[in-house]
């Protein structure tokens, strides 16, 4: 039984650790690009990410997976996600991305206003393109600043992947309360705790390696 469990938990664990990178892959770009456009002088670009990001932190994730699994399915008449494995772990990762790409983009833009307009216009001084200053002086700043509320997000991501049993994706927590609804043990699920502890532990020194690494900016 203790090595079929594990063996379950591991299955799982996988599930959950493709469920956390992808959301990261697509998150982080798209949470960049947000900000941007959140600063753009289109106004009705900016008013539309605007209320996209009020409707998104304003609603909760598990609503928001909800709806993207099963949405599509009454609207079109078919579900696009097939409802096997693979489908409703991409239905996770598109409803994760969205949802973390709208909290990064408030990180990121917190972290471009941030960076001094004397900065920018030394860049110009010394006949930097727009491009230039960008990736050569606000973006290395920025990433500076937003390296700590970025990590507490990302470690949120870790413990929100448990809400993809929700539309019967089996990761982590669904493994776990498997067990305990088919053979009455609890314990699978305390190991579950363990797993998370070990991977946001993980994250932890991650992060705390990077912050040292960008001291020099001090």
């Amino acid at each position: 039984m203790f090595w079929t469990v594990t063996l379950e938990l591991l299955n799982g664990l996988s599930t959950t650790f493709q469920i956390f990178i992808f959301t990261l892959i697509f998150a982080l770009p798209l949470g960049l690009l947000m900000a941007l456009g959140t600063m753009n002088k289109c106004k009705p670009l900016r008013f539309l990410l605007q209320v996209l990001v009020w409707v998104i932190r304003g609603t909760p994730l598990m609503l928001q997976l909800i709806i993207i699994f099963y949405g599509p399915g009454l609207w079109l008449g078919h579900n696009i996600w097939n409802g096997n494995e693979a489908g409703r772990i991409t239905a996770t990762v598109v409803a994760f991305s969205i949802n973390y790409a709208c909290y990064f983009s408030v990180i990121f833009r917190g972290g471009i206003e941030g960076v001094p307009v004397g900065q920018r216009e030394a860049g110009q001084v010394l006949g930097m393109t727009r491009g230039q200053i960008f990736f050569k002086i606000t973006l290395l700043q920025m990433v500076k600043r937003v390296v700590p509320p970025l990590s507490n997000e990302i470690i949120t991501l870790v413990k929100d992947t448990s809400l993809a049993r929700i539309i019967a994706a089996y990761e982590l927590t669904f493994a776990g309360y498997s067990f305990m609804k088919s053979a009455g043990i609890t314990w699978p699920l305390f190991y579950t705790g363990v797993f998370y502890l070990i991977f946001v532990g993980l994250l932890t020194l991650l992060f705390n390696y990077i912050e040292k690494k960008l001291s020099y900016f001090r």
